[in-house]
């Protein structure tokens, strides 16, 4: 594969790599990207995703958009791909950092992953938006329309960033630092066209490789663009020499 090799070298040379990825890092473990031609955004609803998982359509018909997240959002079998596993490794060898990632569904703690910041959350923290009482992601798929708080009857919303919402500042800020730091930033699985997430590569002073199936509107900033599934590219890569 073309690129490879210097992956490699570039992996080899570094000691402080955080990784920095979206959809496409899933999409290997069945989780849908949002969009890719046979995406989300690409299929028919009464409402266009964009809308349901807003933070004012969750406020206005929770109902609707429960039926909409757990058909489309929650994917409880997917299991951590070769991408997850590797980046997993090259943290327990003392290599990677941190991974960012823009992703909600866990696999790379599920992976091993210890430092990850979710920038736009997880569907595997839920909790009252009444009296702050945490549940699991269980709590939602084994209930029926709207989720309610045992305590006090409250809604139940995950901890997922919908449209309309804010980032977590600790989570930015923590992911700041880290890629601030990085003497390496590989980015997969990502058209870097989600802001202000895509600005975070700016605060990279190292190298930076983009592996990606589509090319994106940073490919000119990059030390080395690598074009092909980031599952099957960082498999192919070796964590320590």
């Amino acid at each position: 594969m073309d690129g490879l090799e210097q992956l490699q070298k570039y992996i080899d040379e570094s000691g402080k790599i955080v990784f920095f990825g979206g959809a496409g890092v899933s999409t290997e473990s069945g989780i849908p990207d949002f969009r890719s031609v046979d995406g989300l955004y690409h299929q028919t609803y009464d409402y266009p995703p964009e809308t349901i998982i807003s933070h004012d359509f969750f406020m206005s018909n929770p109902e609707e958009f429960y039926r909409f997240y757990r058909q489309k959002m929650l994917f409880r079998d997917a299991k951590p791909n070769a991408a997850h596993k590797k980046l997993a490794e090259l943290e327990q060898v003392g290599k990677l950092t941190a991974v960012v990632t823009q992703n909600i569904d866990g696999l790379h703690q599920m992976a091993g992953s210890r430092r990850v910041y979710e920038l736009h959350g997880s569907v595997h923290r839920n909790y009252c938006q009444k009296c702050g009482k945490s549940y699991p992601v269980e709590r939602i798929v084994n209930t029926e329309g709207i989720p309610r708080c045992d305590d006090c009857g409250g809604i139940i919303k995950p901890d997922v960033v919908l449209y309309g919402e804010c980032l977590d500042s600790e989570v930015m800020e923590g992911a700041i630092k880290a890629i601030s730091q990085a003497d390496l930033l590989i980015i997969g699985g990502t058209s870097l066209a989600v802001y202000p997430a895509a600005g975070l590569i700016r605060y990279c002073p190292g190298k930076i490789i983009l592996i990606n199936r589509e090319p994106t509107p940073m490919d000119g900033r990059a030390d080395l663009v690598i074009k092909g599934n980031i599952g099957e590219v960082l498999g192919a890569v070796q964590a320590a020499q």
